[in-house]
């Protein structure tokens, strides 16, 4: 909606505040309320707000209109925007700003005449708790259940998550989130996915921002936890956030080609190849915890293979082959999980694939057969992901030119990122005792 459409909407509906959703690195969202008695008693004409922005700290937010909605959660009415970020001074979008950076990327796509739009349709999966606590053994509960690792969508009451699963569903089409399929129970009756319809890329890291927000909300209110945490439980597997990406150009879609291996384009492939020559970096931004990579182990069917494939579970990249359809043709990146921060995740994906594209990067053959049958030495020739966070950042020191195309990234962020990761998290993981280790040494 336009701003002054933004601001009648406020008076007709009795909104009697406005919650201002912003992002900054590393994440996650962070939010600012403003009231409506504020905005009326502000010297302020008509869309100022729009233009002119909120101060918070030395930020200045700037709210985009076309992100309002009301808010699904709130008992009061509520509506909620997405702001950008602007320098003070100089009023000029901050160059740190996770969503400035994304709209660059989309702006670098245009002008490359390559396409249009760069289109993504993320998986996002989260568990569901009624509390949360260190266990040291595998994850125990009482209740009804299915067996381990055969939940994949069980019914009622083995799922444990079906009445708030549809609560979530319900809180999340109001908030304008269109899900391509419902919400089930994938993992001991305690997990749940949307797979959200597809859109541009700052569209769909603003709905998965909004998403999340839902999701630990509408479950808070049931008494429950909602955590996107990768890897919570031991013995299960863990959350992801597998992303289908295409690119469009005059309303086509330029990945698809029916003379192509699995539909795809020459420039599909290459997109491809950029994915998986620039993988080990990207995980930096799209596995960016150190628990991240206690999910991406070589067990479980985890992606943690540098292929791509219709049917091998471990490859990094897979090509849905449900349907023919042109408009479902994609590649899907499956390493990324939740824990990531939306606008770089899919900045940097799109331009790892740009990257292929320019420099028609061969992904090589694919892999249409599972490892255990490969020859033994095919099998141990295939590369891998990252085996932890510390590898990921050593990756992306090495190589992250590609991230600059377009000034889309800047060498502060990508430094400041880098060391934010290192101090704040590698660092303090791994100079506290960890709980298990009282499990193993406490009696020594």
């Amino acid at each position: 909606m336009k701003p002054e459409e933004a601001l009648q909407y406020i008076k007709d509906n009795g909104i009697s505040a406005i919650h201002l959703k912003f992002n900054q690195l590393p994440g996650p969202s962070q939010h600012l309320v403003v009231t409506a008695r504020e905005l009326d008693a502000a010297d302020n004409t008509a869309g100022d707000i729009f233009t002119k922005g909120i101060s918070k700290n030395n930020l200045l937010l700037i709210p985009d209109p076309n992100t309002a909605v009301l808010d699904p959660v709130c008992e009061e009415p509520t509506l909620t925007m997405i702001c950008d970020i602007v320098d003070p001074l100089t009023k000029k979008p901050s160059p740190k700003d996770p969503r400035y950076i994304a709209k660059k990327a989309e702006q670098y796509l245009k002008a490359t005449g390559l396409a249009e739009v760069c289109c993504f349709g993320p998986k996002a999966e989260f568990f569901i708790f009624d509390e949360a606590e260190w266990n040291n053994r595998k994850e125990e509960f009482s209740g009804p259940r299915p067996p381990l690792k055969d939940g994949s969508s069980p019914h009622p009451p083995q799922s444990l998550t079906d009445d708030l699963c549809r609560e979530i569903m319900l809180a999340t089409e109001k908030a304008g989130i269109k899900g391509e399929m419902h919400l089930h129970g994938t993992v001991s009756g305690k997990q749940a996915k949307i797979n959200l319809k597809f859109g541009s890329l700052t569209q769909i890291a603003d709905q998965i921002t909004l998403y999340k927000y839902i999701v630990k909300n509408v479950a808070r209110k049931q008494n429950k936890l909602a955590t996107f945490m990768p890897k919570p439980l031991a013995g299960a597997s863990g959350s992801s956030m597998h992303t289908q990406v295409s690119l469009w150009k005059n309303n086509i879609n330029l990945f698809y080609d029916p003379s192509g291996y699995a539909l795809l384009s020459k420039n599909a492939k290459y997109f491809i190849g950029g994915l998986l020559k620039h993988a080990a970096s990207l995980m930096a931004f799209c596995a960016p915890t150190t628990n991240s990579y206690k999910k991406l182990v070589p067990v479980d069917q985890a992606p943690v293979n540098l292929i791509y494939s219709q049917i091998n579970s471990s490859a990094a990249i897979r090509i849905p082959v449900y349907s023919e359809n042109l408009k479902s043709k994609w590649v899907e990146f499956m390493p990324a999980d939740c824990s990531c921060n939306p606008y770089l995740a899919f900045s940097a994906m799109l331009l790892a694939g740009l990257d292929g594209i320019h420099n028609k990067i061969d992904p090589g053959n694919p892999v249409d057969q599972e490892l255990h049958e490969l020859p033994p030495l095919a099998a141990e020739r295939i590369s891998r992901l990252p085996r932890s966070l510390q590898e990921s950042l050593d990756a992306l020191e090495k190589d992250h030119s590609f991230l600059f195309c377009g000034d889309v990234f800047t060498r502060d962020v990508i430094n400041e990122w880098i060391q934010i990761k290192r101090e704040n998290e590698i660092e303090e993981v791994r100079t506290r005792p960890h709980p298990y280790e009282y499990d193993l040494y406490f009696d020594v």
